[in-house]
């Protein structure tokens, strides 16, 4: 594959209408329509995908990655022309990065700009976990208040933080925590970050054990699948509270089931799962479990921002300029497209 960048241009328009495939419907993203400078293909409305793939793969320049299809070699192969993969959200564990990577397509993400949105809405979703507040609510809201006072709550005051994935979202976590009277904000990493006055531990085992809080805003991918299991939620303790923003996956279902049930942890904070938008029942049944539809950066302002920016990197790459936000392991050799 050609890595060069697309079309000729006119007065900053492109001179064709490139083929792009969009696998996902975006329907809580409010973006500008993209039909007039490109030729888009819905995936997801396509009764026979396959067929349409073995009839119209080769057309296909582009690519907006959205939704839980996984882009891998059984999709790539029948797209010997793609150049460029336009990713929503700033985690890209739907590709198959080495198979993109293998065939030199680019992948973009859409970094930085949900970075504040996601972090207050994690910090939230603690607080909201730590005091109850959703449980205090259904108190009022079933009638109980008049009967019974609702119980007091945990506190956050004066736990420990342990945060898993201290890129940009952790890092702003981790300011924030820093005003409310935490005793202690740790992160887990394979090296010490230069420059972050936070305690590092390499090992997340010895982490949880030191730990109240265990926050997850690391990326999902094969990497981290599991990486909290029941040996990790029993060292965190019955006092412990883990909220995660990050992917299902990198929890182990059972084993978090397991735990919030059997008192083994405090509670539980959790904005993705395993098979969305499917959510076990088992969790439904929980009270000590705060849950939340995927909503890290679903803020009207962030999204429209997202949508600008993943549409942003297509036309920088067909108008000759390169990607705006490649990611890290596909082979752009142009700088950052400026």
């Amino acid at each position: 594959m050609n890595i060069a960048a697309g079309a000729e241009t006119n007065n900053g328009r492109l001179a064709d209408k490139p083929v792009i495939l969009q696998m996902a419907e975006l329907a809580r993203f409010p973006y500008r329509s993209i039909g007039d400078r490109f030729e888009v293909i819905r995936y997801w409305q396509i009764d026979e995908p396959n067929a349409m793939l073995a009839r119209d793969g080769a057309k296909v320049r582009g690519m907006i990655a959205a939704g839980s299809q996984r882009i891998d070699d059984v999709i790539l192969d029948k797209l010997p022309n793609l150049e460029v993969i336009a990713n929503i959200g700033v985690g890209y564990d739907r590709l198959d990065i080495e198979a993109v990577a293998r065939r030199g397509i680019i992948a973009t993400n859409t970094p930085d700009v949900l970075t504040e949105e996601v972090a207050d809405l994690t910090v939230g979703l603690l607080i909201a976990t730590v005091r109850r507040m959703p449980q205090a609510e259904r108190h009022i809201r079933d009638g109980r208040w008049a009967k019974s006072p609702f119980p007091n709550s945990p506190s956050l005051r004066g736990r420990s933080v342990g945060i898993v994935g201290l890129g940009r979202i952790g890092k702003a976590v981790a300011r924030r925590l820093q005003g409310f009277e935490v005793s202690e904000i740790c992160y887990c990493g394979r090296t010490r970050q230069a420059d972050v006055p936070y305690r590092h531990f390499k090992d997340i085992r010895e982490m949880a054990a030191h730990i109240s809080v265990l926050i997850l805003t690391l990326p999902g991918g094969p990497e981290t699948k599991g990486l909290v299991d029941a040996d990790v939620l029993a060292k965190l303790g019955s006092d412990g509270i883990i909220v995660n923003v990050a992917r299902g996956a990198v929890i182990e279902k059972d084993a978090l089931i397991a735990a919030l049930r059997d008192g083994a942890i405090l509670a539980a904070g959790l904005d993705v799962f395993w098979n969305e938008p499917e959510v076990p029942q088992e969790l439904l049944a929980l009270d000590n479990v705060v849950l939340l539809p995927h909503v890290g950066s679903a803020s009207q302002k962030t999204r429209a921002e997202m949508i600008e920016l993943l549409q942003d990197n297509l036309f920088a790459w067909f108008e000759g300029r390169g990607p705006l936000t490649p990611v890290a392991e596909t082979p752009w050799q142009g700088g950052n497209g400026e």
